[in-house]
């Protein structure tokens, strides 16, 4: 199963956004703050986190770590690069490189910690939903004012829903990357905003990733044993 619905009052989405009522909590760290919360969250996972291999030498940063009510830690992100941030239109987003790596835990159904739907038993489409999501949330077409823009994101997030759900249609095509040194194949889609990319773990969960910048091909994945350059 896949992610089949949604919420009626939705919040802006993201890897991992604000939680929805009696469902997830949502611990998070946004751009330049790391409390010491947030490095916590992430250890209690009961499954590995995904990020870029020791081949990437660059920047590593904490992004925000998605629990159940009950505290069960479900998805979250790590970041690789630049920390991506929103911006008006006079101040474009041209110069920022950056990748990041989406942990989805194998489990049951749940509801996702950003609002935006109930995500059935987990599968590669809910990798590519937030990773998806994640790369809208991060998006800000020049054109658009802060009012345009809110428009634009219930839209475009409308389209990476019904996209996610159709990893066999003509929007995407495979991308085979190293996980762990093995090759696995992921679903792959380019647009003028970033790349999306969505595949199995080899722990049983799902990895997505988005980026923007910075080219997918070359990229490789690693479980991440020590979270330390990250925090």
């Amino acid at each position: 199963m896949e992610t089949t619905s949604r919420t009626a009052e939705q919040s802006p989405p993201g890897d991992a956004g604000a939680p929805t009522a009696g469902a997830a909590h949502t611990t998070a760290a946004g751009p330049g703050s790391r409390p010491a919360d947030t490095y916590d969250t992430y250890t209690r996972a009961a499954f590995a986190w995904y990020g870029l291999d020791a081949a990437w030498t660059g920047p590593r940063w904490l992004m925000r770590a998605v629990a159940t009510s009950d505290g069960v830690i479900r998805h979250g992100s790590l970041g690789h690069g630049d920390e991506p941030s929103i911006r008006t239109a006079a101040e474009p987003a041209e110069k920022e490189r950056f990748t990041v790596v989406v942990t989805v835990a194998a489990g049951p159904d749940f509801r996702s910690g950003d609002g935006t739907g109930v995500l059935d038993a987990t599968t590669v489409s809910s990798a590519a939903w937030l990773a998806g999501s994640g790369l809208l949330a991060r998006t800000w077409p020049p054109q658009l004012d802060h009012t345009l823009r809110d428009d634009w994101l219930a839209q475009q997030t409308e389209i990476a829903f019904t996209l996610a759900h159709d990893l066999e249609g003509p929007e995407w095509s495979t991308l085979s990357l190293p996980v762990d040194g093995a090759a696995v194949v992921f679903r792959f889609r380019e647009s003028e905003f970033g790349w999306i990319l969505a595949g199995p773990a080899g722990d049983g969960g799902y990895i997505g990733a988005y980026g923007r910048g910075m080219s997918p091909y070359g990229l490789g994945f690693a479980q991440v044993g020590d979270l330390t350059p990250y925090a």
